[in-house]
């Protein structure tokens, strides 16, 4: 990548895209059912919710050997073509306004916050943060900022991570734990109700073999709904105003994933592990 790409990348720092939906009863049914959770008693809709809304809708026409849309061809998305094919969602610092409700109509404004170029252990790294807000019948009721990480290809014929050690994790020291094994059935449900068509988390001999992973790989906000739902459980429903996340290793379909939380209302740790303790997802909370 020439110092002239990532100088043309920064004239696409402030670009804006407004998208309109609404908060379909029917759909937020399909998504408490897909994470066999009932609906809060006040009727709202739970927190992590919005994350179905305002969907890119790219013709399957465009969409790339991966799955995401062709950047260069689409006008699905308002980030610039960067010649890096891996594309994966790092992390979101998320404030919660007030909560969406079934029936509203919905808004939500992203601009391009900056873009920026990194070298990492495997190669080179670019970084793009979009800030979003969405709004629920014109009162704002998510604001974030999201970061997505773009890398280059998985070395050709590198073999997976192994699989985790044998062995139980030690949920000691935390307040909350809940073990999960996540499903072919829970991503596939997931990946349609966000629209993701990213091959990774369907599609197992391209993950395996083009990709690296040793399974097919969690969706990193599925993740990040799990411990909002473990929140949620222990605080009450749409009860945090913060919620920050970062992802550290991928989350395999059918392994153990141990979601866990500690802390009191304005300080709350939360974070998933593998069983063998390796950490999969950080976060941060405060109510």
């Amino acid at each position: 990548m020439s110092a002239q790409i990532t100088n043309d990348w920064q004239s696409w720092i402030g670009r804006e895209d407004v998208r309109h939906d609404h908060v379909d009863p029917a759909a937020v049914k399909r998504w408490l059912a897909t994470l066999d959770r009932a609906a809060p008693a006040d009727g709202s809709v739970p927190q992590a919710y919005h994350w179905c809304l305002c969907l890119p809708d790219a013709p399957t026409a465009i969409l790339g050997a991966d799955g995401h849309p062709l950047r260069e061809d689409s006008d699905d998305s308002f980030l610039p073509p960067i010649p890096l094919p891996r594309r994966m969602w790092a992390a979101s610092k998320v404030e919660f306004v007030a909560p969406l409700r079934p029936g509203q109509s919905v808004m939500r404004s992203s601009r391009v916050a900056s873009i920026t170029e990194k070298q990492g252990g495997s190669g080179k790294l670019v970084f793009a943060e979009v800030a979003h807000e969405t709004r629920g019948d014109g009162e704002l009721a998510v604001r974030e900022i999201q970061s997505i990480v773009f890398r280059e290809p998985a070395p050709a014929g590198a073999p997976p991570a192994p699989p985790p050690a044998s062995g139980n994790f030690d949920a000691s020291g935390w307040d909350a734990h809940r073990m999960l094994v996540p499903s072919e059935a829970l991503l596939f449900r997931y990946s349609a109700l966000t629209f993701n068509s990213h091959r990774i988390h369907y599609d197992l001999p391209y993950a395996c073999q083009e990709e690296g992973y040793r399974g097919l790989v969690v969706h990193g906000p599925l993740t990040a709904t799990l411990l909002l739902d473990l929140a949620a459980l222990h605080f009450g429903d749409n009860t945090l105003k913060k919620f920050d996340f970062r992802g550290t290793s991928p989350a395999i379909c059918n392994e153990e994933l141990h979601l866990t939380l500690r802390g009191t209302f304005d300080t709350i740790e939360l974070a998933a592990f593998a069983s063998d303790g390796r950490q999969v997802m950080a976060a941060t909370a405060a109510a």
